[in-house]
């Protein structure tokens, strides 16, 4: 029932601001810019290649405005949400009740762009932060057509400018625990798991609709059944490495030196500062 990882969600508290950040980062502009009406959120969002990526910031009175003020009082900025597609809201939920999590019912939702007017219709199933480690993950169900999400145009060379999400990296006290979410409950295939004892890490790679979740835990340490995972950090495509380090520098943003990737045959740099609070790689074929 669940096919590809949808979006991932960054809370932030400007929105203009991380709107202007991104742009730099991504090297394009954004897909769409809008409200939920009747939530309290607006959002820009950044299709690519394989998913899309969503600053969300509260900018009224609503459910989810609260949630989201909550999570900015408490810890900051940073990633807030995975939601994965599914072309069957109630199909989906059907199963993931029979897998034993406590999926509801699914609501329908509504964005509205700011300039335009154009609206996007879907349909959210939610589970409960105890079935998810504490992480907000939900499946949706989009009701328009993908071309009503057009992808982010470029602004930079196509060397250059990001094409999709390699992966999305997840931390968690009890692997175990987490791998039989992700994997026994939520269906993804897990494509990968390996010890790296000079690092003293375990990482479980789950295959997704062409993106990666990617699962890092402390090897050695007791699990920790009741510590919630944490959305820590996001990686990003380009075709060049080098000169995606260079466009973002040339923006004012803090990137290091090109380095050698762990997986063979690639290269990878990291954006400092500024990224919201979100760990963030760029990585691509050397």
């Amino acid at each position: 029932m669940i096919h590809a990882l949808d979006h991932v969600i960054v809370a932030v508290s400007n929105l203009e601001r991380a709107r202007e950040t991104y742009i730099q980062i991504l090297g394009r502009r954004p897909s769409w810019s809008g409200e939920h009406p009747g939530f309290g959120t607006a959002n820009s969002l950044f299709r690519l290649a394989n998913t899309y990526l969503e600053l969300l910031a509260p900018a009224g009175p609503g459910p989810a405005a609260d949630a989201l003020r909550e999570r900015l009082e408490g810890r900051g900025e940073g990633l807030f949400g995975l939601a994965f597609a599914t072309d069957d809201a109630d199909g989906c939920a059907k199963l993931l009740r029979e897998r034993g999590l406590a999926a509801a019912d699914p609501v329908a939702g509504e964005g509205r762009e700011s300039e335009t007017g154009a609206e996007r219709r879907w349909r959210n199933v939610y589970l409960p932060a105890k079935d998810t480690r504490g992480v907000l993950i939900f499946a949706i169900e989009h009701l328009c057509p993908p071309d009503s999400l057009p992808e982010a145009e470029p602004l930079a060379s196509a060397a250059s400018a990001v094409s999709g999400l390699d992966h999305v990296v997840v931390m968690s006290r009890d692997a175990e625990a987490t791998r039989a979410f992700y994997g026994d409950a939520l269906g993804l295939r897990l494509a990968l798991d390996r010890s790296f004892p000079e690092r003293g890490t375990r990482l479980l790679f789950f295959r997704v609709g062409g993106a990666t979740v990617e699962i890092g835990t402390q090897l050695g340490a007791e699990p920790e059944p009741d510590a919630p995972d944490e959305l820590w950090g996001l990686a990003y495509r380009v075709p060049s490495v080098p000169r995606a380090c260079e466009r973002i520098a040339k923006a004012g943003l803090d990137v290091s030196e090109v380095r050698v990737g762990r997986k063979p045959g690639t290269s990878v740099a990291t954006v400092r500062e500024p990224t919201h609070g979100v760990a963030t790689l760029i990585i691509g074929r050397d």
